[in-house]
């Protein structure tokens, strides 16, 4: 009868111990490891103006570059970039790795190999050029937007941060 008892009691805990291990979920609830949401974050780049907060390539601070540059990120695809008298124009865009654009998926899981980008160019004259590169999307904020650039030459990371004015 003991034994019986025993059996069962051991039958439901691995039986719970089952459940409980297919039950567990591994992601968390930020940005990083959650759906991202093309058009919301099309809508936050888009929704006023942005400064340089952090500016790093190969390991070297360079956001003194951007003081007092105002980034727009028209809808259309137009950056603009206005200092005082200046302005400078280039493009911007958010796609996908399998490179569809914001319109064409609006949320894609960031735990899959379609890496979100956020897309800048600037002529190569320009004093911004460096900051023309596929960007990855770290995390994002309605009022900070966190990107990194990883080297294809040599594997360096580059950092780019956008605060909202």
């Amino acid at each position: 009868m003991k034994t019986m008892k025993l059996e069962h009691i051991k039958s439901i805990l691995l039986l719970l111990m089952t459940f409980m291990f297919f039950s567990c979920d591994s992601s968390d609830d930020n940005v990083e490891n959650s759906v991202m949401d093309l058009t919301e974050i099309n809508a936050t780049a888009t929704s006023g103006s942005w400064v340089v907060a952090r500016f790093e390539e190969d390991g070297v601070d360079q956001t003194s570059n951007f003081l007092g540059y105002s980034f727009t990120f028209d809808i259309d695809g137009i950056l603009n970039v206005a200092k005082e008298d200046l302005l400078i124009t280039g493009s911007w865009s958010i796609t996908s790795d399998s490179n569809s654009n914001y319109n064409d998926d609006s949320s894609l899981d960031a735990d899959s190999n379609d890496d979100v980008d956020f897309n800048i160019f600037f002529s190569s004259t320009s004093n911004f050029e460096e900051l023309s590169e596929d960007w990855e999307i770290v995390s994002y904020t309605e009022t900070r937007i966190e990107l990194k650039h990883i080297s294809g030459g040599d594997g360096s990371i580059d950092v780019l941060v956008f605060e909202k004015q």
